[in-house]
């Protein structure tokens, strides 16, 4: 997502492309690199132990994101009244209205100053839904993202497009009512399927760069596995961070880097309700097996509030789904069926974290 803001916005830095693939696309680059304003933010810190909690974070994060475009306030393309509303955005703690008003009036804004619409990018956008439903103000929380949602991207005139990130794909949640002209890739879908992590070429190229070619198997082994569509990925954070403390010391061994990302709440809760035939299949993959189950890559937050109710099938499942959309688990192959995958543990850091952690809260 850095790397989209850093590419389309005005007075975007364009030695940053030189000698990168996209570079020798001419004619691409010269129609949209450095030419358009864009609005980016990331959600993954708005969370909290109350709905409050969640309105002072978003607060914090959309007037950050204001401040960077303070020069509207100087702009001779905008009215005195359209500088009053834009400063809402700068002071005290945004109240919920005009939070939800505030990517569609920054976007209104730029597009008035440059002549050109706007990009909108918004990264880990399930982040809030996911605290908000571990600390009892889903509901608040949906609503809200909702009518940002609205008034952002369904009917705003402002729009060039948009991009979101985030883990679970919440399709069922009305949180984009109304916006049915999304363009969705999971990692179950081909299209983009090498750009979701390094392909195995990459991961050559780069241990070549450093010298450490002989560390390969080891890399291979600990962070390769994943099957994105129909291509075989790493994990680029793994990656990175093993390549990064090998420089400073060629003798240091394989770690599990990826543990401590993000949160793993859901997932702790959905294991310790596991009944016994669960955990055998859990015990299946660790030996190293597969299972075949049926994934829901649309599951919503609301379909994980059956705790009595675990032991019907499609409760079940629901383990299955965010083990897999979460990155515990991987699928083997390319499914023939699209909803029936074959599942497996991707490499020997997960295995790790299943021997370590999951046995544990099966426990």
């Amino acid at each position: 997502m850095d790397m989209f803001r850093e590419f389309f916005k005005i007075g975007a830095d364009i030695s940053l492309f030189d000698g990168l693939e996209i570079s020798r696309e001419k004619e691409l680059c010269n129609k949209y690199l450095g030419k358009f304003p864009v609005i980016s933010i990331s959600l993954k810190d708005v969370g909290g132990l109350s709905y409050k909690d969640a309105l002072t974070r978003m607060s914090r994060i959309i007037k950050r994101e204001a401040r960077k475009h303070q020069y509207l306030l100087q702009s001779s393309k905008l009215s005195d009244i359209d500088k009053e509303e834009l400063k809402n955005l700068f002071n005290g703690s945004l109240p919920e209205d005009i939070q939800e008003e505030s990517l569609y009036l920054l976007s209104e804004m730029l597009y008035k100053h440059y002549g050109n619409k706007v990009i909108i990018l918004i990264d880990e956008y399930d982040v809030p839904l996911d605290k908000a439903y571990l600390n009892g103000y889903y509901n608040e929380m949906a609503e809200h993202i909702r009518s940002m949602s609205s008034e952002a991207l369904k009917t705003n005139d402002n729009l060039l497009f948009a991009v979101l990130t985030g883990c679970l794909r919440i399709s069922k949640e009305s949180i984009f009512t109304g916006l049915n002209n999304f363009k969705i890739c999971t990692i179950a879908d081909t299209a983009y399927a090498e750009y979701f992590g390094f392909t195995n070429s990459e991961v050559i190229e780069m241990l070549d760069y450093y010298g450490m070619a002989s560390l390969y198997s080891t890399v291979k082994e600990w962070y390769d596995g994943y099957r994105f569509g129909k291509i075989d990925v790493y994990c680029p954070w793994d990656v990175i961070n093993y390549v990064s403390e090998h420089l400073e010391d060629r003798e240091a061994a394989a770690k599990m880097y990826w543990i401590n990302t993000s949160g793993n709440s859901i997932v702790k809760n959905l294991v310790k309700r596991a009944d016994s035939m669960m955990r055998d299949e859990i015990e299946q993959l660790i030996d190293g097996g597969s299972i075949n189950k049926e994934i829901k890559t649309e599951l919503t937050y609301k379909d994980l509030d059956n705790p009595e109710d675990l032991r019907t099938d499609i409760n079940k499942n629901n383990l299955w789904s965010i083990l897999f959309t979460t990155g515990y688990l991987t699928m083997k192959r390319q499914p023939e069926d699209a909803r029936n995958y074959e599942l497996v543990i991707p490499n020997k850091e997960i295995h790790n974290i299943f021997v370590s952690q999951i046995k544990e809260w099966m426990e």
